[in-house]
């Protein structure tokens, strides 16, 4: 039987990966960060109700045990930092169930590092000097470093930081997406995620690094809030060309504070019927024994690829995309 076994990408893009990885090597041992790894698999994963993952079975006859393709190596390598590891940075494959399309396939290759002793600030400066190296030549126009809230009302017209749903409502039926009503009901992060994609991500980073800091504290994810005001959380995302390349923290501390967004999430993923999940222990028990102050970020390899090489699907980059694995 014949069929299609050639790779998505070409020869030219399998070599431009290779000496982007090896780049990105160079960086950090320039730097004394350390590079590490940590299991694929494992015993927990996140809450986050915006992804889904895969889960498989665990044999060791009598017994057997659901374990899961990790989302991203985050809580393991946190888990190393309250051990002490110092600064370090790994590079790995991470799995994320039901996302397949021009930016997206299930497997993909993670960059993700943390920096002890740095706040948002340096860390944004260090992930100016990375992509600046990467993208020598490439990028015309300077690093730009936005509030989320300046960048939304720039591009909107509206407050992101005060939800009035009327408001909400009457910009999107005014705006041609009326669907952002039904999808989105009352919940303030929903309709900030909904706005953003559609009216404010396609206008950030033209042919330069975006990076927009200090996002609404109803998306906090594991960052922490901000000293001075509560209604922002120390986060940074990545954009070039509209396409969105990373996320990054200034790292929640406190075990209490994380474990109560622990079970928010869980607490919305069975309102919504999803898979059910359990908080990592491990993590909570990490965060408990000393967390050093850090920040981290994660960035998506084979969007970075994208743009390096003016590719217009994620599978010009993919040696074999899930359709061809």
């Amino acid at each position: 039987m014949q069929v299609d076994w050639q790779p998505d990408c070409s020869i030219e893009h399998l070599r431009l990966r290779a000496q982007t990885l090896a780049n990105i090597r160079r960086f950090f041992a320039n730097r004394s960060v350390i590079e590490v790894e940590t299991p694929l698999l494992g015993q927990s994963i996140g809450t986050d109700p915006q992804l889904e993952f895969f889960t498989t079975q665990y044999f060791l006859p009598p017994s057997q045990q659901n374990l899961f393709l990790q989302t991203s190596p985050e809580f393991a390598m946190k888990r190393l930092l309250a051990a002490g590891s110092g600064s370090i940075y790994q590079i790995c494959k991470s799995f994320r169930n039901g996302e397949v399309g021009r930016f997206h396939n299930p497997e993909f290759t993670m960059l993700e590092w943390y920096r002890v002793g740095f706040d948002l600030r340096q860390l944004m400066d260090e992930i100016a000097d990375l992509i600046g190296k990467l993208f020598a030549g490439k990028l015309s126009g300077d690093t730009e470093s936005l509030s989320y809230q300046e960048v939304f009302l720039r591009f909107t017209g509206l407050d992101a930081l005060d939800f009035h749903y009327e408001n909400y409502c009457a910009y999107s039926m005014a705006n041609n997406l009326p669907e952002a009503v039904s999808i989105c009901g009352y919940d303030h992060a929903t309709w900030l995620d909904f706005l953003f994609s559609h009216k404010v991500q396609p206008h950030l980073g033209a042919h330069n690094l975006s990076m927009v800091y200090g996002y609404p504290a109803c998306q906090s994810s594991l960052a922490r809030v901000n000293k001075y005001d509560a209604r922002v959380v120390e986060r940074v995302e990545l954009f070039i060309n509209g396409i969105e390349l990373g996320n990054g923290y200034y790292e929640l501390l406190n075990a209490d504070e994380q474990s109560q967004r622990f079970d928010n999430e869980i607490a919305i993923r069975q309102q919504k019927n999803l898979p059910s999940v359990n908080k990592d222990w491990r993590l909570i028990s990490a965060l408990e024994s000393g967390l050093p102050d850090c920040s981290g970020v994660a960035i998506g390899i084979d969007r970075l690829l994208m743009l390096l090489s003016n590719s217009s699907s994620i599978k010009e980059v993919l040696s074999f995309s899930v359709s061809r694995a």
